[in-house]
């Protein structure tokens, strides 16, 4: 008995449930490649483009279209056929497979897969993943009735066609590849990253994956700069009331009355819909399609939600997030943790910007008061304590607030002073501006937050509440004062909203559509301002930061890493 018959003994059946979809072959060399990121793609469905795969896409273009006809295997003769963009499957493998090309000459078939690049100058002729999924392919040919010889790989860089002998070895790591996968996506276990690999700074998936993040925690070696250089893609802003958002081609297109502005999709990471909007059905599904979120706003800045395609299917991830949720001794820890890191931000920021002329006197009684306040979270109780500590530190900080201003002029003083927090609705300017700083960011970590699986509206501090997405309003906590606070001095210290900016109804204050344009483009610019990551050591953007924030508290509910790093700059 072969080696290869001996393992296909061996390999359990596919499930029968109807339910349980088969594996690409091209999983199959991904696992081979790196089984933690066969399970990304296949099992938790994350995706991310980059100039491999762009090409890849171009060059397997011409053989998607199809063209061709493979016979019936009964029906092969000595004429030789070539069919393009071939799909079979093998029951008994579980195994699926789009081959580009199938040869037949002779009563023989024969698969050829289309790589990019040049071939490789290995013993085998090419790399093992290549060979293995080469190699899937003519097993599925074969579990169709076809008679599979040998396979063959073409190199479009260096225009040369290498073949692959089908042999038992490698009929045999084929075979246990595929039980690998299976089995893997059986038990829902993620694989562990690669250890200091060369692999990973090529991965499009670095990202998402975080392997040097992980492994710091796993087994304490300081990451590589590994994360991919942040997106060019910027959110896009329509706020103009009566403004319309469509598509033409690959272009968005915002019409304000007789003008018209035209953006590439490509560059645009998210849309912000402000007040009176709209947007046309087609350019809508367009953004579902490209992944691309839709944010909605009212005119008065509050975040009223997001539209996202089918979004992430990790449903793993939202168990162990349900999991967490309804373990009241672990939220109340994470918790603690969260109000600890907030106040502790709080304190850097007054630390930071507290002007020399302004209260110099009181700012060091009050950042001692702070310190305390972030001890003392560590110990409370339970909830209700933990919001008592969180209160105290709020109502001092504020206090401290308008220290952080620049306001010298008396119309700015009078149009800027700032003596407590307010809100629903904010009555003087500073309260407005930070009631939709808030708002951009709670819309910014919904975001990211979705794009890692898990539910933005099931928190661990803030309890679920209709229509709040409370664990985007937790995962922020510590940003408050970082990101909007920090933009919000910004703001006022550099002059770029001024007091005419603002519009009072009643008690109600609300900035007006050019103060606001001014307001949001300080936000974007706070977003793309780098900073070292405390832990981690290297530089990445804001915007980035809060991504691999998201992926890191996916990773800490899933058991990865044994506690959540929050970002504490010092």
């Amino acid at each position: 008995m072969t080696h290869e018959r001996q393992l296909s003994l061996a390999l359990p059946p596919p499930s029968a449930d109807e339910d349980v979809p088969l594996i690409p072959a091209r999983m199959v060399n991904e696992w081979v490649y790196c089984p933690r990121l066969a399970y990304l793609e296949w099992v938790e469905g994350e995706w991310a483009e980059s100039g491999d795969t762009a090409e890849g896409r171009r060059v397997h273009a011409r053989v998607d279209e199809g063209g061709g006809h493979l016979p019936a295997p009964e029906d092969l003769d000595e004429e030789m056929t070539r069919a393009k963009a071939v799909t079979l499957s093998s029951e008994r493998l579980g195994i699926i497979a789009k081959m580009d090309v199938v040869e037949t000459d002779g009563g023989m078939a024969m698969p050829v897969d289309f790589k990019k690049g040049k071939r490789p100058h290995v013993a085998a002729g090419a790399y093992e993943p290549e060979r293995v999924q080469v190699c899937a392919q003519a097993m599925i040919l074969e579990d169709n009735g076809y008679k599979v010889e040998r396979g063959a790989l073409w190199y479009a860089g260096s225009r040369e066609r290498v073949p692959v002998v089908l042999d038992d070895e490698l009929r045999a790591l084929t075979l246990e590849a595929i039980f690998g996968l299976r089995s893997a996506a059986a038990s829902g276990h993620r694989p562990p990253p690669l250890e200091n690999s060369p692999k990973c700074p090529r991965c499009s998936l670095a990202g998402i994956c975080l392997p040097d993040e992980t492994n710091l925690f796993r087994k304490g070696h300081p990451p590589r700069p590994l994360n991919p250089s942040d997106d060019s893609a910027l959110p896009l802003y329509v706020q103009t009331p009566g403004a319309r958002l469509r598509k033409s081609g690959e272009q968005l297109i915002v019409e304000i009355e007789e003008e018209k502005v035209e953006v590439p999709m490509i560059n645009v990471s998210q849309v912000a819909l402000v007040g009176p909007v709209s947007v046309t059905t087609p350019a809508l599904h367009a953004l579902m399609r490209a992944e691309v979120p839709v944010s909605w706003f009212s005119i008065g800045g509050w975040f009223l939600g997001h539209t996202v395609g089918t979004g992430n299917g990790n449903v793993a991830v939202r168990e162990a997030q349900y999991r967490l949720a309804f373990d009241e001794s672990r939220c109340l820890a994470f918790s603690r943790n969260l109000v600890e890191a907030k106040v502790r931000n709080s304190r850097t920021l007054l630390r930071r910007n507290w002007r020399a002329e302004r209260g110099i006197d009181t700012k060091e009684e009050n950042l001692i008061r702070l310190k305390r306040i972030a001890q003392q979270a560590s110990y409370a109780k339970d909830s209700q304590q933990l919001l008592g500590v969180e209160g105290e530190a709020a109502a001092i900080y504020f206090a401290c607030f308008e220290n952080m201003l620049a306001i010298d002029a008396k119309q700015d003083w009078e149009a800027f002073s700032f003596s407590t927090r307010n809100r629903r609705p904010p009555t003087d300017p500073v309260n407005a501006m930070l009631s939709l700083a808030y708002a951009l960011l709670t819309k910014t970590f919904a975001t990211a937050i979705s794009a890692t699986g898990l539910d933005p509206y099931m928190g661990l501090y803030h309890r679920p509440r209709h229509g709040r997405p409370a664990l985007a309003l937790d995962l922020m906590e510590p940003f408050r004062s970082i990101v909007a606070d920090s933009c919000v001095i910004q703001a006022v210290n550099n002059g770029e909203v001024r007091p005419g900016d603002f519009v009072f109804n009643g008690t109600a204050c609300a900035l007006k559509p050019g103060g606001r344009k001014a307001f949001m483009a300080a936000f974007e610019r706070r977003m793309e301002q780098e900073t070292t990551h405390p832990l981690f050591g290297y530089r990445v953007s804001m915007r980035r930061l809060i991504d691999v924030q998201a992926r890191l508290f996916a990773r800490y509910l899933q058991g990865e890493i044994p506690t959540y790093p929050h970002y504490l700059p010092r």
